[in-house]
C-alpha cells in the first residue's frame, strides 16, 4: 500500500502524536508497504528554504524512515515547542504524487483537516486517528471552548472512512459526541528499549544520593499536565521526585514542588535507562487519550500511580500494575505514592506485573492491526463502488 500520513507533528518533536507517527511510517517499510510523511516544518527547517519552494531537510528527516513532506509553519503563541501548519498546497500535491491508496490522518487539527479535504476532493479513503484531547485543553486554556473544540472534532472525523480511537474511555468520548465509524487501536511500546534491567544504580545514586525512593514523572510540563499535583508527594519522608520534560509551566513547577530533581528532555537510550531506574512512575494528567509514557514505565518494570480517567483506565490494572486515583487529587497521589513507599514487595510485584502486561503490545504488532484496519477501508471503498 502507498500511505501518505498527514501528522500535526514529527520528530524532531518530542510528543505522543510524533512518536506515533514515527513508529508507524517504520513499521509500515518494515511490512513492505509505501509510507510518506506530510509534517509542519520545524523552526530549523522553516528557517531555510531549499531551492524550489521545499523546505530544508532537517536531521530526524534524513533519519526518518521514509520520505518526510515539511510544509511552512509558525510557532503556537505562548507554546513555541508546538508549531502549527500554514495553509499550504503542498498537501494535495504530495498526496497526488506519491500515487496515495489511502490517507492516515495522524490527530488530525489544522494540516489534518487540509489532509481530509485533499483525500475527500482525490476520491482517496482516509483513516483519522484520534489522538488528542483537544476539548480538555480548551478547558483548560481558555476555561471555555469544549462545545466548540468537540464540533472542530466531529467534522473532522465525520468525513473520514474510520476514526481510530487508542482508548475505551477516547471511543466513547468520540461516540457520545456525535462521531460515527470509530473503532479501537491502541499504542504500541517499544519493549526492547524500555525494560527492567537498564535499572541504573550510578544514576540512582546521583538522583537520590541518600538513598531516597524515586518517583519519577515524565512528559510536558503544561498546564493540562497538572505535575503540580505531586507537590504532596515532594513531602513524603524518604521520597525524591524526579521530573523528565520541558514546556511552559516548568518555572513554576520549580517552585511548587520542592527539592524535586529536573532534568529537562530527555530521550532515546537516556530516557530508557531513567525509567527503569525509578521505583514509581507518577502520571497526572486527567486529558490522556492513551497515556505512552505509563506504557514505557510498564515496560520498565515499574508499578504506575495514574488518574482513573482517559487512557490509564485501560492501561493500569489497580492492585495489580499500580495504583489508579481520582484525577485532580493531589492527596490521593500523595497516598498512593506512599502506600508503594511503605511495600517494597508491593512495588517489585506491580512492576512484574506491568512488564508481564505490556510484552505484547509491540509496535509491530499494534502496525499489524493498523494495516488491517486500512484494508478494511480500502474493501468497502471497492465494494461501494463496485455497486
Amino acid at each position: 500500500m502507498r500511505v501518505v500520513i498527514v501528522t500535526e507533528s514529527f520528530p524532531p518533536d518530542v510528543n505522543g502524536v510524533a512518536h506515533c507517527a514515527l513508529q508507524t511510517a517504520r513499521h509500515l517499510v518494515d511490512r513492505g508497504h509505501a509510507p510518506l510523511v506530510v509534517a509542519p516544518a520545524t523552526s530549523r527547517s522553516s528557517a531555510s528554504p531549499e531551492p524550489g519552494g521545499g523546505a530544508a531537510k532537517t536531521a530526524a528527516d534524513a533519519l526518518a524512515p521514509c520520505p518526510v513532506v515539511r510544509v511552512p509553519s509558525l510557532p503556537l503563541p505562548g507554546y513555541p515547542q508546538v508549531r502549527v501548519a500554514l495553509p499550504s498546497r503542498r498537501v494535495a500535491a504530495a498526496i497526488t504524487a506519491h500515487r496515495a491508496d489511502i490517507v492516515h490522518l495522524a490527530s488530525p487539527f489544522i494540516l489534518g483537516v487540509r489532509g481530509m479535504a485533499a483525500a475527500a476532493r482525490l476520491g482517496i479513503p482516509a483513516v483519522a486517528i484520534y489522538q488528542t484531547d483537544l476539548a480538555g485543553y480548551a478547558r483548560t486554556y481558555m476555561g471555555a471552548g469544549e462545545a466548540a473544540a468537540w464540533r472542530r472534532i466531529r467534522s473532522v472525523h465525520a468525513a473520514a472512512d474510520r476514526t481510530l480511537a487508542p482508548s475505551s474511555a477516547a471511543r466513547n468520548d468520540l461516540e457520545a459526541h456525535g462521531v460515527p465509524r470509530v473503532q479501537l487501536w491502541p499504542r504500541g511500546v517499544d519493549t526492547v528499549r524500555f525494560r527492567p534491567d537498564l535499572r541504573d544504580e550510578s544514576m540512582r545514586r546521583e538522583l537520590a544520593p541518600n538513598g531516597e525512593l524515586i518517583v519519577g514523572y515524565v512528559g510536558r510540563l503544561a498546564p493540562e499536565k497538572h505535575v503540580e499535583l505531586l507537590s504532596g508527594v515532594c513531602g513524603l519522608p524518604g521520597v525524591r521526585v524526579v521530573v523528565v520534560g520541558d514546556g511552559p509551566s516548568e518555572t513554576t513547577l520549580r517552585s511548587v514542588l520542592p527539592g524535586a530533581v529536573f532534568l529537562g528532555r530527555r530521550t532515546g537510550d537516556e530516557l530508557a535507562r531513567i525509567f527503569a531506574s525509578l521505583d514509581v512512575f507518577a502520571h497526572t494528567g486527567p486529558f490522556e487519550t492513551f497515556c505512552q509514557t505509563v506504557q514505557e514505565a510498564m515496560a520498565s518494570g515499574v508499578p504506575v500511580v495514574a488518574p482513573a480517567a482517559g487512557g490509564p483506565l485501560d492501561l493500569v490494572a489497580h492492585g495489580r500494575t499500580g495504583l489508579l486515583v481520582p484525577p485532580g487529587d493531589a492527596t490521593a497521589v500523595r497516598d498512593a505514592v506512599a502506600a508503594l513507599a511503605a511495600d517494597p514487595a508491593l512495588r517489585t510485584g506491580y512492576g512484574a506485573a506491568a512488564r508481564a502486561t505490556v510484552e505484547g503490545r509491540t509496535w509491530a504488532a499494534v502496525v499489524d492491526q493498523l494495516i488491517g484496519h486500512y484494508e478494511d477501508v480500502l474493501a468497502a471503498r471497492r465494494t461501494v463502488v463496485a455497486a
